[in-house]
């Protein structure tokens, strides 16, 4: 993928970067792979506003995503690589053998034409899955497992990658993307190679229309606020917090404090946290 940097015609365009969209070889979705995606745009059942800055955004058809690839040992061809407004990275158009289409999740330096496959012993090439206990040591994958046949659920984002480190007993160790060290069951499913759309971190929407057009609304500095509506609000003028640390609108403490249950399921799989 590459970008395009804006020159500055007007204010709109002044600091603009976005794709150039080179890679794109078809620009409708695949009609029989999309479903009516109706968005909860921050409120609950009773119209209310349950989570703040969400809401508006331009319409998006959901693209049915592929992540459990369980057509086994059924030659796949790749017959379109395609933006998803609903992900940073971008989709591939499979075509299989038996004459079903699938979403999948892109990887880089895969082109329309090339071949994938999945099962327990394909090749390891680029857009393969299998089992992460065939995928040799130091090789990057994406989509990985938590748990056998449910699907990845972990590294899908734009130009992110997990390296396998070890191989022990019946767990591989992992390092995520986050730099978290993280053991999963040689059974679970992982696709070989990173995640396309890798500049996706060097865009910048360059004004705050685009940013609506994301679905997010303003956000409002909570020191501008009454005391009344934030804990750092009040005061006169340019007044500071007042506080010896930050918090939240609802008086929690805010800025590096750790939100991970001390007690979860998985933290007998992690061997290092994130840092």
């Amino acid at each position: 993928m590459a970008i395009r940097i804006c020159k500055v015609y007007t204010t709109g365009t002044r600091n603009t970067v976005f794709s150039s969209f080179d890679d794109i070889t078809k620009t409708k979705p695949e009609k029989q792979l999309i479903i009516k995606n109706h968005r909860k745009k921050g409120r609950n059942n009773q119209g209310k506003i349950t989570v703040r800055h969400h809401g508006g955004g331009h319409k998006r058809q959901y693209r049915l995503i592929d992540f459990k690839r369980k057509k086994h040992n059924i030659l796949g061809n790749v017959s379109a690589l395609e933006y998803d407004p609903n992900r940073n990275a971008r989709i591939a158009l499979i075509h299989y053998m038996d004459g079903e289409k699938r979403y999948i999740i892109c990887p880089d330096s895969l082109k329309v034409g090339d071949t994938i496959l999945s099962g327990p012993n394909p090749p390891l090439t680029i857009g393969n899955a299998l089992p992460l206990d065939n995928i040799p040591l130091g090789t990057s994958v994406h989509n990985i497992e938590l748990s056998y046949n449910r699907g990845g659920q972990i590294v899908r984002a734009a130009g992110t990658s997990a390296r396998i480190l070890a191989k022990e007993n019946d767990y591989v160790t992992l390092r995520l993307p986050s730099k978290e060290i993280r053991l999963v069951h040689k059974s679970c499913y992982a696709t070989i190679g990173i995640i396309s759309n890798k500049d996706h971190n060097n865009l910048k929407l360059g004004k705050a229309g685009r940013k609506r057009w994301l679905g997010i609304r303003p956000t409002v500095r909570g020191s501008v606020m009454n005391p009344c509506d934030h804990a750092h609000g009040g005061g006169e003028g340019r007044a500071t917090i007042g506080r010896p640390k930050a918090y939240t609108p609802w008086g929690k403490a805010a800025l590096g404090v750790k939100t991970r249950k001390k007690e979860k399921y998985s933290d007998i799989f992690i061997v290092r946290s994130r840092i």
